[in-house]
C-alpha cells in the first residue's frame, strides 16, 4: 500500500493533520495568499519560497524519506540579503569544478560523437536497403521498444544498485553491438532483420543506461549545481550532434557506412575510461522492504498525486509522439523533399545540433535567473512552430536556419523540463521518477515514429510533420490554460 503521505502538500487531498509536522504546508506559501511583490511564484511547497520576511524554521525531513528535497531557500533577485550573483561566465561552467563530473562530461563528448555518427549512418542505411519511410519508422520504433519494456524496472534497479556499475555495463554492451553492426555492414551481410535485432539490443542497453544517467548527475555535483550539470550535459549532447552527423555524412560518401559504426564502437572507450576514474563514496544498498511492483507503484503514486510533475510527464509524452519523430523523417526530407543526399542529411542534423548547443550554453549561462515556467511555455511553442515551418520549406538554406532555431528552443524546453522535475522529486524516488520521465521521453517514440512513418507513406513527410506540430500546439495551449501553476513556477 502506498503511504498516504506520499503526496506533496498543496497537491494531494490529505489534510495537514494527517501529515508529519515537517510535511505540513505553510499557509503563507499557498498560491492565493502569495504576494507576487515579495515572494517567488513557486507553486509547490516543494519549491521553497522566501520573501522579505524571515522564513520560518523548519525541521529537516528524515534521511531517505519521500518528502521532496527542498534545498536551501531561494529568493527573488532583488530580495534583501541575497548574496551577489556569480559572474555569468563562471556560472555557465559551475558543474565542471567537480572532478567526477569533468571526467564523465569529457568522456561523454567522445561517446556521443560516435552515437550521432551511428544514428545518421543507420537511418541512411535503412533507407538505402528498403526505400520505405514506413520501414524507417519501424526501425526507429524498434530501437525504443525496449524502453517501453524495461525502463520502469531500470528505475527500480537504479535506486537499489550502484549507478556507475549500471552505466558501465550498458556502455560496454553498446560497444559490442556497434562492432557487430560495423562488421555485418562492412562484409555485406547486413539485412533489415539484423538491423532490427541490433537496434533492439541497443535499445535494451539504453533502457537501463539513460534513466540511471539522469539520476547519476546529483551524485556527481550535488543539488547546488544540478541544473548547471543538466545544461552542460545538454550542451555536450548537442555539440556532438553537430560533429557526429557531419562526419558521418562525409564517411558515407567516401569510405562507406561501416566506418561510422566502427568509430562509434571506439568512442565508447572515452566514457568507460571516465567512469573508471571517477571516485565516489562506497555504495551502501538500501534495505529491500518492498517488492519491485510495490517500488514501481510508489513512484507512479508520487507522480499521480502531484499535479506539476504529472503535467510535465504528460507534456514530454506529447512531444515524443507528435514532434520528436521529425528526426526520423529527416532522411526523407534530405533525399526526397530537398534533394540534398547524404551530405545534406548530415548538414541538417548538424544545424539542429548547433542550435541545440547554443541553447544548452544559453541555459547554462542564465541558470536560475529566468523563471522556468514562462521559459517552458515560450520554448515549447517556439519549437513546435519552427517544426511546422520547416515542414513547408523547400529551400535548403531556410531549412538549415529553421532547424538550428528549432534545436535552440528544443534544448531549452527539454532541459528545463528535466531540471524542474528533478528539483521536485525526493531522493528516495529519484531513479523511479526519472525512469518514468525517460519512459515517456523515449518510450513513446515507437508510437510517434510509427504514426509519422505511416502518415508520411500515405500523405508525405511534410504533411506528417506539420500535422503533428499543429496538434501539439493545441495540446500546449490547453495545458497552459488548464494548469496555471506551470505558468507561475519559478
Amino acid at each position: 500500500m502506498v503511504p498516504p503521505w506520499i503526496r506533496v502538500p498543496g497537491y494531494g487531498s490529505h489534510a495537514s493533520g494527517h501529515l508529519p509536522r515537517w510535511r505540513r504546508p505553510n499557509p503563507g506559501h499557498t498560491l492565493a495568499a502569495r504576494n507576487p511583490c515579495t515572494t517567488e511564484k513557486a507553486v509547490l511547497t516543494d519549491l521553497d519560497t522566501s520573501g522579505t520576511a524571515p522564513a520560518p524554521v523548519r525541521e529537516a525531513p528524515p534521511r531517505g524519506s519521500l518528502a521532496p528535497d527542498r534545498g536551501p531557500p531561494t529568493q527573488l533577485p532583488d530580495a534583501p540579503g541575497r548574496p551577489p550573483a556569480a559572474p555569468l561566465a563562471a556560472g555557465a561552467f559551475a558543474a565542471l569544478r567537480h572532478r567526477n563530473f569533468r571526467l564523465f562530461w569529457f568522456g561523454q563528448l567522445f561517446s556521443l560523437t560516435g552515437t550521432w555518427m551511428q544514428s545518421t549512418a543507420q537511418g541512411w542505411l535503412v533507407l538505402e536497403l528498403t526505400n520505405s519511410e514506413l520501414l524507417l519508422g519501424l526501425v526507429t520504433a524498434a530501437s525504443s521498444l525496449p524502453v517501453l519494456l524495461f525502463t520502469l524496472y531500470a528505475g527500480v534497479v537504479a535506486d537499489r544498485m550502484e549507478k556507475r556499475r549500471i552505466i558501465l555495463a550498458a556502455q560496454g554492451a553498446a560497444l559490442v553491438f556497434a562492432l557487430a553492426l560495423g562488421l555485418l555492414t562492412g562484409t555485406g551481410h547486413i539485412t533489415l532483420g539484423w538491423i532490427l535485432l541490433l537496434v533492439l539490443l541497443f535499445g535494451t542497453a539504453n533502457a537501463f543506461e539513460v534513466p540511471t544517467r539522469q539520476s547519476f548527475f546529483v551524485d556527481l555535483v550535488g543539488k547546488e549545481d544540478l541544473t548547471n550539470a543538466i545544461a552542460l550535459n545538454s550542451a555536450a549532447f548537442n555539440l556532438t550532434r553537430v560533429i557526429g552527423p557531419a562526419v558521418a555524412g562525409v564517411l558515407i560518401g567516401t569510405v562507406g557506412i561501416a566506418a561510422a559504426f566502427f568509430l562509434n564502437a571506439l568512442s565508447y572507450l572515452g566514457v568507460i575510461g571516465g567512469l573508471l576514474l571517477i571516485r565516489l563514496p562506497k555504495f551502501r544498498p538500501p534495505p529491500r522492504t518492498q517488492s519491485t511492483v510495490e517500488n514501481l507503484r510508489e513512484g507512479f503514486a508520487w507522480i499521480r498525486g502531484n499535479r506539476l510533475p504529472k503535467t510535465l510527464v504528460g507534456l514530454i509524452a506529447a512531444f515524443s509522439i507528435l514532434a520528436f519523430p521529425y528526426a526520423m523523417l529527416l532522411p526523407v526530407f534530405a533525399r526526397d523533399v530537398l534533394g540534398v543526399g547524404a551530405p545534406g542529411l548530415g548538414a541538417l542534423l548538424s544545424a539542429t545540433g548547433a542550435g541545440a548547443l547554443a541553447g544548452g550554453i544559453a541555459l547554462a549561462v542564465i541558470g536560475d535567473r529566468v523563471r522556468r515556467g514562462p521559459l517552458l511555455l515560450v520554448s515549447s511553442l517556439s519549437f513546435t512552430s519552427l517544426l511546422v515551418a520547416f515542414a513547408f520549406s523547400r529551400s535548403f538554406t531556410l531549412s538549415l536556419v529553421l532547424l538550428a532555431a528549432a534545436g535552440f528552443t528544443m534544448i531549452l524546453n527539454n532541459a528545463t523540463t528535466n531540471a524542474l522535475l528533478q528539483s521536485l522529486v525526493p531522493d528516495a524516488l529519484r531513479g523511479r521518477v526519472m525512469s518514468v520521465y525517460v519512459f515517456m521521453f523515449l518510450g513513446m517514440t515507437p508510437v510517434g515514429s510509427l504514426q509519422a512513418g505511416a502518415v508520411a507513406r500515405w500523405l508525405g513527410a511534410p504533411v506528417a510533420l506539420a500535422g503533428g506540430g499543429v496538434v501539439l500546439l493545441l495540446v500546449i495551449l490547453i495545458v497552459w490554460w488548464r494548469v496555471p501553476e506551470l505558468r507561475e513556477v519559478r
